[in-house]
């Protein structure tokens, strides 16, 4: 029995270490393969020609019944639209970035999740989408969002894995720290 106990213990014990590489790693993977593509699409269609013209579609996405009040027309974004907007594009365009290479992973992973938060607020209360509820045997908004999210707290918390640029960053910096 006790030589069961301590072959299982050392197996466990190498699967504890495996997946400090493999865990982040595989989250940034499932990342990408899920979610890049949609913010990078979302970003470029917030876009009209350059990245500080805003579109009739960003306007309406993110500020649906200010836009529809004024027909979509974007010279009639004030000013805190138009920085939301702008900041909206650069998020969808950075964060993702940063996740994909992993660099200040923690942070980008951090900010995305309050992207879809802000992103769930919007869609519920501009644009009358169910948030529905969890436990429910329905996949709804909710259970989307928050699978979302803690694929991204996987990386708040693990950082981004062996295979990053945080990781390079930390054995470049680590021989000057000693």
């Amino acid at each position: 029995m006790h030589a069961l106990v301590t072959t299982y213990t050392s197996l466990i014990g190498k699967a504890d270490r495996m997946s400090d590489f493999i865990v982040p790693t595989l989250a940034r993977l499932v990342f990408a393969a899920v979610l890049l593509v949609y913010y990078w699409n979302s970003a470029g269609l917030k876009t009209d020609g350059s990245i500080f013209s805003p579109s009739a579609g960003a306007f309406g996405q993110i500020f649906p019944h200010a836009a529809e009040a004024v027909l979509y027309d974007v010279t009639q974004l004030n000013i805190f639209q138009r920085l939301v907007i702008f900041a909206g594009t650069v998020a969808e365009y950075v964060l993702p970035a940063l996740i994909l290479v992993g660099l200040m992973t923690r942070l980008a992973a951090l900010g995305t999740i309050g992207f879809i938060w802000v992103q769930t607020i919007v869609d519920v209360t501009g644009h009358g989408v169910k948030l529905g509820s969890l436990f429910n045997n329905a996949i709804e908004l909710v259970d989307q969002r928050v699978m979302w999210s803690f694929l991204l707290l996987v990386l708040v918390f693990k950082g981004a894995g062996a295979l990053s640029v945080d990781a390079l960053v930390r054995k470049v910096a680590a021989p000057a720290e000693a």
